[in-house]
């Protein structure tokens, strides 16, 4: 009678072998419930910055709130002796809008807070036709990337070309953040300067102070 041979036990690499692959696969399924989440936590919120690239570093930041140096602006002589081009290459005087509200407005197309208050300048725009020119200042945009954007918001005030006339910045500044907008009575003093995103309502209301002020 043959006497039976116990069979050779598995060696210990091929026992680790199923674990080893057990332990992947929930290593994988667990990361990709992490990115399922993930993606769940950073969707739509509503933010006007929601799906843009954020800012090179060497571009202004989104300005979120009140600047407290803003007040200071108030009451002094608005610095119109600057000629810009616009996007259509076109030379434009600040100083030529004297005798009307101007509402100058700092943004660029990255700027997502920039893009929400377009629809507003553009209805006031509309509706002080007589009385109110809109200017807005690209603080960084070439003018490739100006002509498209105003053609789909349907922008009909001149917008300027700021990039590299840091004079304009600073002489209007500082400007820590856009967007920033200056409205100048049409005697050419500062009637409001404020950053970071206004509502129709606030602009309209600024607009009509500025027509309300007395002339000097």
């Amino acid at each position: 009678m043959e006497q039976e041979h116990p069979a050779p036990e598995a060696a210990p690499e091929a026992q680790a072998t199923p674990d080893r692959r057990k332990a992947a696969w929930i290593g994988m399924g667990a990361l990709l419930v992490a990115l399922i989440l993930l993606g769940l936590l950073s969707g739509p919120s509503g933010n006007p910055d929601e799906g843009l690239p954020p800012p090179a570093a060497d571009k202004l930041a989104t300005a979120n709130g009140a600047d407290p140096e803003d007040a200071k602006a108030a009451g002094k002589d608005a610095p119109l002796q600057f000629t810009l081009k616009d996007m259509n290459g076109v030379e434009v005087k600040l100083a030529s809008f004297r005798g009307k509200v101007i509402l100058l407005n700092f943004w660029a197309t990255w700027c997502g807070p920039c893009r929400a208050e377009i629809p507003s300048l553009v209805e006031l725009q509309k509706q002080y036709a007589n009385d109110l020119v809109v200017l807005g200042f690209s603080v960084d945009d070439p003018v490739d990337k100006l002509k498209p954007y105003a053609k789909e918001f349907n922008i009909n005030y001149p917008i300027l070309v700021g990039l590299g006339r840091e004079d304009v910045q600073e002489a209007y500044g500082p400007l820590w953040g856009i967007p920033v907008s200056v409205i100048i009575t049409p005697d050419g003093k500062i009637q409001k300067k404020h950053s970071g995103i206004a509502s129709k309502e606030q602009f309209e209301q600024e607009i009509k102070a500025a027509l309300a002020a007395p002339t000097t």
